[in-house]
């Protein structure tokens, strides 16, 4: 093929349907004007095909490039990161293919393709996606061929159905790179898309951003225990510690990111899990009280959480131990006075409640108790939707509305805990998940986000409470759609959620099955990393190094492409031409008397040459090949039995050959 040949039609037609088919997955996360530059450079070009425009020229490439680069810069704000150069490669996939001159040209537009193709999973690495990718990779091979073959030009399916057996040919390379290839390490890690939905817990916390994480579906990690789980009212899973209260959200101090690690004593049973976390783009991680893990650049900080290094930007899988039973920090230290922090003013109601119950009850654990009884005994109620709190959001909960959610109750007994003085702080994360018995793993999503309270008294440490277990305990023991069932607001703005409609069993079952092949997808396809890969290849055969891993995929590459080439070429097999197959057998034959035929060379020429090396044969030599022109080229019958008798006349006619 030469590279300044034109594209021919074929090639042309698949070039434009594997844009569309690259582009149609990327298009969420584009600004809208992509799908007009798109519409309008695939007409020109067509427009050129048909002699009907010229390419265009240096100066209106010019000035479509500073248009792209402008509405780049006007929709991202910006012209660096994933997100910007994300749309500026699409744009260039597209420009692309108006300046599409010659062969050379498609194939630089293909390999664009193959790398646009790519960039897809920044977005999206689920099952689904995966297997929609193979489609645009199928029609640029096909795209390819079509570049190659002029055959090809009147049978677009023959092209397509090509492509696909490539495709398929290559399938058992790729699970074997899968497999055994080493896994390295990122050169440099690249941030989340923007406009990736994301959603979860940040580090301050106000009760809308609760109520607002308890209307989304959106999965937040999954976790599978060494033997039996412990029941739903005793997992409370701790993301971060909210020390720090300014009258309105609750935040965490930096100061404990330098604390030293935290004093504690294991008691009780340990529980061992392994959490499998979607991306949050935040550093903490998600585990049940106390927490140990063996994960790289992950410590255990001085209020209790786990948190790593950078951020979690993909799919990170850990294998947990806690210790829910332990007794936590019971000796006094430097961040406890934190733990007593409260705005100067504000909430007079609420303070003069909380020198009431001091002074009534002497001891922490009964001025708790008496709180929890008060909210178990008034009227408080557990919702979604709860009237606007006023300047004293604390004095307006507690003594006005008294209609909130987690975050209400958790905020009002600490702030009371606090003006008391009572070392007492915020603890978020999520309580409960759904237990998917099928995969037998639990399911955490950002409606099960929660808050709770810990308090600490000398010698006993940190204990933890839940007043909204007083107020609304189905929360707590069956979850947040059945504490809301008479509001009827679970998931209101996702009316399409599938776990709207749980008590539809055949829904449910489809929704827990589906659910858990993304589970397994995500263990074995996008969690087989690093040490997962050496887990699994040291399970087949033992103890193994990087050398002996290193053979072992070369040797297995040339022994799968070995298998293909004989499967492709076929070397064992006969050819159904008979006529062809006796004419093949008297080449070899006078080959071994020195008498070989030249690349080309027709069978008359090959005779005539073969009677002067070998003159006495001449008569039989001729006669075969007499036959063997009548047969093949003279419209009759094939006769391959005749032709084996001349062929044996010429062998009996030949000397014996010793040696």
């Amino acid at each position: 093929m030469s590279a300044a040949q034109p594209v021919p039609r074929i090639g042309l037609t698949w070039l434009l349907v594997a844009q569309v088919l690259v582009i149609l997955p990327h298009l969420p996360h584009l600004p809208l004007w992509i799908v007009g530059l798109w519409l309008g450079c695939a007409a020109w070009r067509l427009q050129i095909f048909l002699m009907r425009a010229e390419f265009p020229s240096v100066w209106v490439k010019l000035g479509l490039m500073l248009a792209v680069l402008g509405g780049v810069f006007l929709s991202r704000g910006s012209l660096v990161g994933m997100e910007a150069a994300t749309v500026l490669l699409v744009a260039a996939f597209i420009i692309k293919l108006v300046e599409l001159r010659t062969k050379r040209d498609a194939l630089v537009l293909i390999l664009l393709g193959f790398f646009t193709v790519v960039t897809g999973y920044l977005f999206d690495d689920g099952i689904l996606a995966a297997l929609y990718s193979l489609l645009p990779v199928t029609v640029l091979l096909a795209a390819l061929i079509g570049l190659q073959q002029s055959t090809f030009a009147a049978r677009p399916w023959a092209t397509l159905r090509l492509a696909a057996s490539l495709l398929l040919q290559a399938l058992p390379l790729m699970v074997l790179l899968f497999v055994f290839f080493p896994r390295m390490g990122p050169l440099w890690a690249l941030p989340l898309p923007g406009d990736k939905s994301i959603t979860g817990l940040a580090d301050s916390m106000a009760p809308a951003d609760i109520a607002e994480l308890s209307r989304s579906p959106e999965l937040a990690f999954r976790v599978s225990f060494d033997g039996t789980p412990p029941p739903r009212s005793q997992l409370y899973w701790r993301a971060l510690t909210l020390d720090r209260f300014d009258g309105r959200r609750w935040s965490q101090a930096e100061i404990v990111a330098f604390a030293p690690p935290p004093r504690w004593q294991a008691r009780g049973r340990s529980l061992d899990y392994e959490v499998i976390m979607q991306p949050s783009a935040q550093r903490w991680l998600f585990a049940l009280d106390v927490a140990t893990t063996d994960l790289p650049d992950t410590r255990l900080l001085g209020d209790f959480r786990l948190q790593r290094a950078r951020p979690v930007q993909r799919p990170l899988r850990y294998r947990v131990t806690s210790w829910p039973e332990a007794l936590r920090e019971p000796q006094a230290s430097p961040l406890l006075r934190r733990a007593l922090q409260l705005p100067a003013q504000g909430d007079p109601r609420s303070r003069a409640w909380a020198a009431e119950l001091r002074a009534q009850y002497g001891q922490p654990d009964e001025l708790v108790r008496a709180l929890l009884k008060h909210f178990r005994e008034q009227p408080f109620r557990y919702t979604l939707r709860p009237p606007t709190l006023g300047a004293d959001s604390i004095d307006g909960f507690l003594f006005d509305t008294r209609s909130g959610f987690c975050a209400h109750y958790a905020g009002a007994m600490v702030f009371v805990l606090r003006a008391a003085g009572i070392p007492a702080r915020v603890v978020a994360g999520y309580q409960g998940g759904e237990w998917n018995a099928g995969g037998g793993y639990l399911q955490v999503r950002q409606f099960d986000a929660h808050a709770w309270v810990e308090y600490w008294q000398p010698e006993r440490g940190w204990t933890s409470v839940d007043p909204t277990f007083q107020v609304a305990p189905e929360r707590i023991e069956l979850g947040l759609e059945e504490a809301l069932g008479e509001e009827r607001s679970f998931l209101e703005d996702s009316p399409l959620s599938l776990l709207r409609y749980r008590q539809i069993d055949w829904l449910n079952r489809l929704r827990l099955s589906w659910d858990e092949l993304n589970y397994d997808w995500q263990r074995w396809v996008l969690g087989y990393q690093g040490e997962r890969q050496l887990e699994v290849l040291e399970g087949w055969f033992g103890r193994i190094h990087g050398r002996d891993l290193a053979l072992a995929l070369v040797g297995g590459g040339a022994l799968l492409l070995g298998a293909l080439a004989l499967w492709l070429f076929k070397p064992w097999r006969r050819t159904r031409d008979g006529c062809l197959r006796q004419f093949r057998r008297f080449e070899r034959l006078l080959a071994r008397h020195g008498v070989h035929r030249a690349p080309g060379e027709g069978a008359r020429s090959f005779a005539e040459r073969a009677c002067e090396v070998l003159p006495d044969q001449a008569d039989a030599i001729r006669a075969f090949v007499a036959a063997y022109e009548v047969q093949r080229y003279g419209g009759q019958p094939a006769a391959p039995g005749e032709l084996r008798r001349r062929l044996r006349r010429v062998r009996r006619s030949l000397p014996w050959l010793l040696g």
